[in-house]
Parts: C-alpha cells; sequence; structure tokens
C-alpha cells in the first residue's frame, strides 16, 4: 500500500461505543445510530460551506448564520480558514464545489445537498481522502457522512395533526411544497400525506412549489386561490408570510395554518388569531449550519460523534404566540425565530445574525 493510501486509510472513522462526548447537544437519532471517531487532527482548520439554494430567507440567514459562529473568538481560533460558496439549485455545480474543496485540501466540508441521490461520488471521494463530510438540513442517503438534521418527517406529521384537530371529518387543503428534489421537501411531504390517510377520512390536496420564499409562495397561493377557490386550511414549508399576504389581498377567509417559524408569519399568527388563524408554526432554524460546524470541528479533534444527529423542534401553536418570546413585532418579518440550539451553546440574537453578508467568501 502507497504511504498516501495509508494515509487515507488511517484518516477514515472508527465505529466506537457510545455515547458523544458531547452527549447534550449530540442526540443520536435512534437507539441503533452508530458512533464515529476520526483520528484527532491538529489545528486550526480549513473549513468549507458548500450551499446550493440560495434565493430564499432561511438560506440567507443560514449563510449569516454560519458566518457569525464562525465569527465568535472561540470558534475562530480553531479556523484557519472558513469558505462559503452557494451553487443554487445546479447540482453538478454543487458536486463540483466539492470535489474543488476536497483537491485543495480542505479538512471538513459541510453540506446542505441539493439532491442527495446524486452525492454518491463524490462520498466516496471525501472518505478516500479523508475528509470529513457533514450535511446537514437536506441530508446524504450515507453512512459515510455525519448528518446533522431535526425530524423532517416529524415537522410533516405535525402539520396533518394540526390540520386534523381542526378538520376531523376532512376537507380541502392547499400544499405550498419546498424545493423540488431535496430531502426536505420530500420528507415533510411525506410526512404531511402519511398523517393525513391514516386518518381514514377524504382531503382534497391541492399541491403548488414555494420554493421556501415569501415571493414565490405568495405567488403560487394567490394563483391557487384565484383557480380553485376557497380552501379549508393551508399547510406550507415556508414562505408564509407570503402566503398569508397571498390570503389578505384575495380576501381568503382565515382558515388553520400549519407552517413554519418565519417572524412574519408569527405574527399575522397572533394579530388574527381570534379572526380565524389558527396557527401551528414548526420548524428548524437556519443555526443548525451551526451545530454542524460544531460537529466538524470536534470531529477533526478526534471527538465520538454519533453518524446522525438528532437535533429538536422548535414548535408553537395557536394559543401561545407571544411577543418577545416566540415571536417580535420590532423586528424584520424575514427572521427565523427559534434560531438557536441552546444544549449545543448556539444562540443568536438578530443583530448578530443580519450583521453578516449572504455573500460566498
Amino acid at each position: 500500500m502507497s504511504t498516501a493510501l495509508s494515509t487515507m486509510a488511517q484518516a477514515e472513522p472508527a465505529m466506537v461505543a457510545g455515547p458523544a462526548a458531547d452527549a447534550e447537544c449530540y442526540a443520536p437519532w435512534a437507539a441503533d445510530t452508530q458512533f464515529f471517531q476520526y483520528p484527532a487532527k491538529p489545528g486550526p482548520y480549513r473549513v468549507a460551506l458548500a450551499n446550493g439554494y440560495i434565493a430564499n430567507t432561511w438560506r440567507i440567514q443560514m449563510i449569516q448564520t454560519a458566518k457569525a459562529y464562525a465569527a465568535q473568538p472561540e470558534v475562530a481560533a480553531m479556523l484557519k480558514e472558513f469558505k462559503v460558496v452557494s451553487t443554487g439549485e445546479d447540482v453538478a455545480a454543487q458536486i463540483s464545489a466539492i470535489n474543488n474543496f476536497i483537491d485543495s485540501g480542505y479538512d471538513a466540508i459541510i453540506v446542505n445537498a441539493q439532491n442527495p441521490q446524486a452525492f454518491g461520488p463524490v462520498i466516496k471521494r471525501a472518505k478516500e481522502a479523508g475528509v470529513v463530510l457533514v450535511a446537514f438540513d437536506n441530508i446524504l442517503d450515507t453512512k459515510d457522512a455525519i448528518n446533522v438534521n431535526v425530524d423532517q418527517v416529524g415537522i410533516g406529521s405535525l402539520q396533518s395533526a394540526w390540520i386534523l384537530k381542526h378538520l376531523p371529518e376532512g376537507g380541502k387543503v392547499l400544499e405550498v411544497r419546498g424545493v423540488a428534489g431535496t430531502s426536505v421537501d420530500t420528507d415533510r411531504h411525506n410526512g404531511l400525506h402519511a398523517g393525513l390517510d391514516a386518518s381514514g377520512k377524504k382531503f382534497d390536496v391541492v399541491e403548488v412549489v414555494g420554493k421556501w420564499d415569501d415571493g414565490t409562495a405568495q405567488k403560487a397561493a394567490a394563483d391557487a386561490f384565484a383557480v380553485q377557490g376557497q380552501f379549508d386550511a393551508i399547510a406550507a414549508q415556508g414562505g408564509d408570510t407570503g402566503i398569508v399576504q397571498a390570503m389578505i389581498d384575495a380576501k381568503h377567509p382565515w382558515v388553520p395554518f400549519a407552517g413554519e417559524t418565519e417572524n412574519g408569519f408569527r405574527k399575522f399568527c397572533a394579530q388574527y388569531s381570534a379572526a380565524g388563524l389558527v396557527c401551528s408554526s414548526s420548524g428548524t432554524g437556519p443555526a443548525q449550519v451551526a451545530v454542524a460546524v460544531k460537529t466538524a470541528i470536534d470531529l477533526l479533534q478526534g471527538k465520538v460523534i454519533p453518524q446522525s444527529v438528532k437535533l429538536p423542534t422548535s414548535v408553537v401553536e395557536d394559543p401561545n404566540f407571544k411577543d418577545g418570546d416566540n415571536f417580535y413585532a420590532d423586528q424584520s418579518d424575514n427572521f427565523f425565530v427559534g434560531n438557536s440550539f441552546p444544549t449545543c451553546g448556539i444562540n443568536f440574537n438578530a443583530a448578530e445574525i443580519m450583521g453578516q453578508s449572504k455573500d460566498d467568501q
């Protein structure tokens, strides 16, 4: 075996017994989740974030949060370089960016995968090169990378439960989906429909694509209202502030709404609750990228981490929307609340995040 190949083989993680080094932060996904440990590597480290889609508030705030986390003094001391690129919806471009990071000798790569099914070859390359690969949000279907996520199917299930609570006999539902091909969109859609189907009641679900973006979702909802007429409930993966605005513009009656965690959406939920906009707001804060960066650094330091990390879901439901607690009337609509993971020591305020740019670096 060549020296290069020997080095690569030594860099592969060992499967070890749990618990994780930081058990409070790194909760294993399931009882049978394996635990990994890489050989410790001296820092500081070169870490890259390879993002795909960027054209919505969540992704922009995620990039800002990643930069804010990397800029914290205790984190910055462990980073020789923190590189960020966003490649849009072009799957090949995202894979090419990851390959470039591998070729450039980065120690770890964080990825929000545009299409998880396409990543097999680049996952293999990262493993062979001894590069730590951490996926979050839209995760990878592999045991050769570390996945950090909330239960996306579970969020869809929460939405179906809210709709069933208010429409126990069935009804007509508008489903506003995310970005096609991503695991988040697929998982939340599957969770929603599994719950509705299991009820045995008749639900007429009209699907539109909102790309988790206020402007896109507002237009998609407006078109649906114009063509389909009135709905009995709405389930949306994001862009919810825009969807409520479309309801206002169309004079659509207020109906139960299961949505994400945008500040603007929660403002509307609090404002119009008594009139009939009864909301469930659940999702995953963009700060999970900070957990992914922390995970990569801990892996490089030789700490034990579960192969699949399960993060808590942020949930607030009517009538529990409270200004200054779980939404902020004086803050921008375009801000995802619940953007902290205290068990991992990650807490951000709006000023820390909004002070960063969304641009590549």
